[in-house]
């Protein structure tokens, strides 16, 4: 028999891989093979959240980044993320971010209250150069797009909500390993993990990572996670030119100061860290 944990994997997988598809309380029930009351309940204490707004949240959170990183019209960006009318996902776009779709892809990667580089392209937010302590992170790897490893992490976090993991936490932690302009989207390597203490056994399906302390150059970024990717262009072929540094052997990380579930997408803080020599 399928335990809670395999449950809610399942239904996070399924969320995840057909955001244009039917995400009723009926069909994620089905996936679920539970009855539809008794879901409902499992899901909410499980995740915090209920299916409708983890469905909300997901949906829009993809539509963010389609709105910043493509050309693809609202319409299409619409259904591709399973709203019927353009109006409808107008409404629900509104509600959650502030702006329309329209004034939101206009406002691009430039959220208040930033500070604009002379080139007038990408975020600046303040860039402080310190050392980072080394992270033991229980983890499950992501291939594919980087802003894809969200299913990643509601995976970890339904995990850690399962097997009562929580109290072993110090943290979240994203860990980027390739360049987005040089390797194929479907081949790019990353991994979502939970920063834990030495006490705990870390077990299947979660992985084990060790990430190296040193010296690191550390964005403080404020904003939606769909700005992000403006945030490492800054970093790469704003600062880093000026700063007289060089980049050091590992990969880039994020650290999480807290979470689209409890916030609003422009007060998402996030700690973009870049190894140093």
């Amino acid at each position: 028999m399928a335990s809670y944990e395999d449950r809610l994997l399942r239904v996070l997988d399924y969320i995840y891989t057909n955001p244009a598809g039917d995400l009723s309380l009926d069909t994620l029930a089905d996936v679920a093979a539970m009855s539809r009351f008794h879901w409902h309940r499992v899901f909410r204490a499980m995740t915090g959240e209920t299916c409708a707004q983890a469905v909300r949240r997901v949906r829009l959170h993809r539509a963010a980044v389609m709105l910043v990183q493509s050309d693809r019209s609202l319409k299409a960006i619409a259904a591709e993320v399973g709203y019927p009318s353009l109006s409808s996902f107008s409404r629900a776009f509104q509600a959650a971010h502030g702006l329309t779709p329209g004034a939101f892809r206009t406002r691009g990667e430039h959220l208040p209250p930033l500070l604009i580089s002379e080139r007038g392209e990408y975020p600046v937010y303040p860039i402080e150069i310190n050392e980072q302590p080394a992270r033991r992170l229980a983890s499950i790897s992501h291939k594919g797009l980087y802003p894809g490893i969200g299913k990643a992490f509601e995976s970890l976090s339904a995990v850690f909500t399962s097997r009562n993991l929580w109290p072993h936490a110090r943290g979240m932690v994203g860990v980027y390993f390739d360049d987005p302009e040089a390797v194929a989207a479907e081949e790019l390597r990353s991994l979502a993990g939970v920063v834990i203490d030495d006490a705990l056994t870390v077990t299947d399906p979660l992985e084990e990572t060790h990430l190296p302390g040193g010296r690191y150059a550390v964005m403080h970024y404020k904003g939606p996670y769909s700005g992000l990717a403006g945030a490492y262009k800054h970093m790469y072929g704003v600062w880093l030119p000026q700063s007289g540094e060089e980049l050091g052997d590992h990969p880039p990380i994020e650290v999480y100061l807290n979470g689209p579930q409890d916030t609003a997408p422009d007060d998402l803080l996030t700690d973009i860290c870049i190894s140093l020599k």
